[in-house]
């Protein structure tokens, strides 16, 4: 986990997603800066240190229950980091319209639900508040086998940006579009640590990222360091990912 660089001291972040996986990264790296913090899911589950509130998001009614809790708790709401997201692996030809609709929902329509509910309490804090997307560097390139996914992400980026003109000068939103990730998940979705090895040396700093390289860029972004940024896409992806028609130009044995 990052170091507690950032004080959040006496602040109030809500986490979505934050029972595992890189949401409990995020959970984690808020904590050790000192915050109170309050996480969802869809199901029920004990995460150290935080509050948790059985919630899914993809319901406006609900995500204005989990910050209605970080409010009723704490007397205010600081942050919000739009974490929870994610998708299985389905080819668009066979992906159906509930399957679509349900990966845009949680990836797109959650997001909007938490901010708009969130935005509410911020604005009418002296100190106003930040909120934080976490999206994904499909959407911005080609997102074979979750085409569902990379487009509710490229929405994500938009909607940040929209939302940063409409909502300034109070309150401040960001993105953070995360690249390959060493996780469980990840290795599993590469096909083990032999798979995700040959993946990372696709990387050019030489690795995929971790959980606590997304939370230290939420820490960032939340942060009074980055009082004058609004609107931004802050991508933490390693350098991309090596070109494939360099790869197609080395010599035989090179590539």
């Amino acid at each position: 986990m990052p170091q507690a660089v950032f004080d959040f001291n006496d602040q109030v972040v809500v986490v979505t997603g934050g029972s595992r996986g890189v949401g409990a990264g995020i959970v984690a790296a808020f904590l050790g800066a000192g915050a109170s913090v309050v996480t969802c899911g869809r199901h029920e589950a004990e995460v150290e240190g935080a509050t948790f509130v059985t919630a899914d998001v993809r319901q406006p009614e609900q995500a204005r229950q989990v910050i209605g809790a970080a409010v009723e708790k704490f007397g205010r709401l600081d942050v919000l980091v739009n974490n929870a997201g994610g998708s299985p692996q389905v080819m668009a030809e066979a992906a159906s319209p509930r399957f679509f609709e349900s990966v845009v929902a949680l990836n797109l329509l959650a997001p909007f639900y938490c901010a708009q509910a969130a935005r509410e309490a911020m604005a009418g804090q002296d100190s106003g508040g930040s909120i934080v997307n976490v999206g994904s560097i499909s959407g911005l390139r080609p997102s074979p086998g979750t085409a569902a996914y990379g487009a509710a992400k490229a929405g994500l980026i938009n909607l940040t940006s929209t939302l940063a003109v409409e909502w300034a000068p109070s309150v401040r939103v960001n993105c953070v579009s995360a690249g390959l990730l060493q996780t469980d998940a990840g290795d599993e979705h590469y096909g083990g640590p032999e798979g995700s090895a040959r993946v990372a040396a696709t990387v050019p700093l030489g690795r995929m990222g971790g959980v606590e390289d997304v939370a230290s860029a939420c820490l960032f972004l939340a942060s009074s360091a980055a009082a004058f940024v609004t609107g931004a896409n802050l991508v933490v992806h390693g350098g991309g990912e090596w070109p494939a028609y360099l790869t197609a130009l080395a010599a035989p044995g090179e590539a």
